[in-house]
């Protein structure tokens, strides 16, 4: 007898449960339960049974009523529902994410088949331009030359290129998020839920619909994990950035006839940038760190090669391509942090 036969009996619900075939394999605990002999009835209250009562669940409820499905059964109704939809769905998606394939296969070819001194310069250019120090440009120049010296250049390029298109495409669409949270209370009310959910949910998680939807040799499936994990920080700190704007200067700007899209570029977004750069430098953080779990998709960089430490026991590579991850994240830390400064001093100078 089940535990939760009682359910079923008073309700009167018992012919509607009857027994039904069961959609699965029974298990061991069934079988037996089903061959022991009927218990003797009891009489008075079993407290030792009210100790060890189960919780109600599917799986207890179905041992009563062979009509409730059991948890396998809803997990098994997601996948088929999912796998009924999944044709549609690429129909859809699948135009609209071909150019991220191909804004990653062709960022990948440029950095791998560039010339080493070449994209070496270009670097050191950018992190000047970003910074202005004399001291980040070498940092920068002996990281990449320690691994051009260990060989770990291809990869860390690799690595590089994923997190500037994944990182860039986060800006370009979150920062008008941003904008649109910040101008409408009721649009942040509905975006706060999404972009919960978008930061608390498990890095593999955002792997196991992907898959099914693309291909493993797609780039797209993995720049869309990594868009998708890594455009939450600087959603939320261009809406704070804006929100944060001293009311007296929207006053101001507004006694001098500014309309609002005048106010919003001139005057809102300027005074934003430095939480809006905050944004990009946790984006670019958390690109990284996508990066390196990605790589279980067939994504190309450093994490290729730490995956192959885990799998082949192979210590040494592992803790190479782990040292190599951590000094690009340094070097990623210290020149958006760089850039933050820059912008932090230029609104500093402006306000004053």
């Amino acid at each position: 007898m089940a535990t939760y036969d009682f359910i079923f009996n008073g309700l009167g619900l018992r012919e509607w449960c009857g027994e039904s075939v069961r959609s699965g394999p029974m298990t061991m605990a069934d079988l037996l339960a089903r061959g022991a002999a009927p218990a003797e009835p009891q009489t008075g209250f079993d407290w030792g049974a009210l100790w060890s009562l189960p919780f109600p669940s599917l799986d207890e409820l179905h041992k009563a009523c062979a009509e409730i499905p059991r948890s396998r059964d809803l997990t098994r109704s997601l996948e088929a529902g999912f796998l009924n939809v999944r044709e549609s769905l690429r129909f859809v998606l699948d135009p609209m994410t071909q150019p991220l394939s191909w804004a990653l296969e062709n960022a990948l070819h440029v950095a791998v088949n560039t010339p080493w001194w070449l994209m070496l310069m270009a670097l050191l250019v950018v992190v000047w331009l970003a910074g202005r120090s004399a001291a980040l440009v070498g940092l920068v120049a002996a990281v990449m030359g320690f691994l051009l010296f260990v060989d770990h250049y291809v990869f860390a390029m690799q690595t590089l290129s994923i997190i500037f298109v994944c990182a860039f495409l986060c800006v370009v669409m979150g920062v008008p998020v941003g904008i649109a949270m910040s101008r409408s209370n009721r649009f942040q009310r509905l975006m706060i839920p999404v972009l919960d959910m978008l930061q608390t949910l498990p890095t593999f998680v955002y792997l196991i619909p992907l898959i099914f939807l693309f291909s493993v040799t797609e780039p797209k499936l993995y720049g869309i994990a990594i868009i998708l994990y890594a455009i939450v920080p600087v959603i939320r700190l261009t809406d704070l950035g804006i929100r944060l704007v001293d009311k007296e200067v929207i006053e101001a700007a507004e006694a001098f006839g500014m309309t609002r899209h005048q106010k919003l570029i001139r005057v809102q977004i300027p005074l934003a940038l430095p939480n809006i750069m905050a944004g990009v430098n946790q984006t670019i953080m958390m690109s990284l760190a996508m990066v390196v779990i990605a790589s279980l998709v067939s994504a190309p960089g450093l994490g290729v090669l730490v995956l192959r430490g885990i799998r082949n026991l192979e210590l040494g590579v592992g803790l190479m391509a782990g040292l190599g991850i951590v000094l690009l994240a340094v070097i990623l830390d210290r020149v958006t942090k760089a850039a933050l400064a820059r912008v932090n001093a230029a609104a500093s100078v402006a306000r004053h």
